[in-house]
């Protein structure tokens, strides 16, 4: 997936059996520079901004970075994940994730070429 703040709702969904009556659903991505978070499913341009402040919060090529093996991108992609986290949890009402009408889900994809990313779904009854 390419560097950015991707809406996967309806790719988390379609990946899913049928949702109970009423539960939580939980989301995990096995990775430290990608993370998830819910937040703004409408305007593309959200995403945009996201992806504009976090490099400005933390901007590659910095001086003092020691972890720089894999790229200018890798460790500010690190520090951009810890601050977001590596797992939602929503929870399910009536067989349907209970998100507000302009929430969805989003992979946020901090490297140049992150590759595939692997996500783990639970759900609890």
């Amino acid at each position: 997936m390419p560097r950015g703040f991707h809406l996967i709702t309806r790719l988390v969904l379609q990946e899913l059996p049928p949702l109970p009556e009423s539960g939580l659903f939980h989301l995990f991505i096995k990775h430290t520079s990608a993370t998830l978070t819910i937040n703004e499913n409408a305007d593309p341009t959200v995403r945009e901004d996201f992806e504009q402040i976090f490099n400005r919060i933390v901007p590659e090529n910095l001086p003092f970075l020691k972890h720089d093996l894999e790229g200018p991108d890798d460790m500010p992609a690190h520090i951009k994940a810890a601050m977001i986290g590596s797992s939602i949890t929503i929870p399910i009402t009536k067989g349907r994730f209970n998100l507000g009408t302009w929430q969805g889900i989003y992979l946020c994809e901090f490297r140049n070429y992150g590759g595939a990313r692997s996500l783990v779904a639970s759900i609890y009854i």
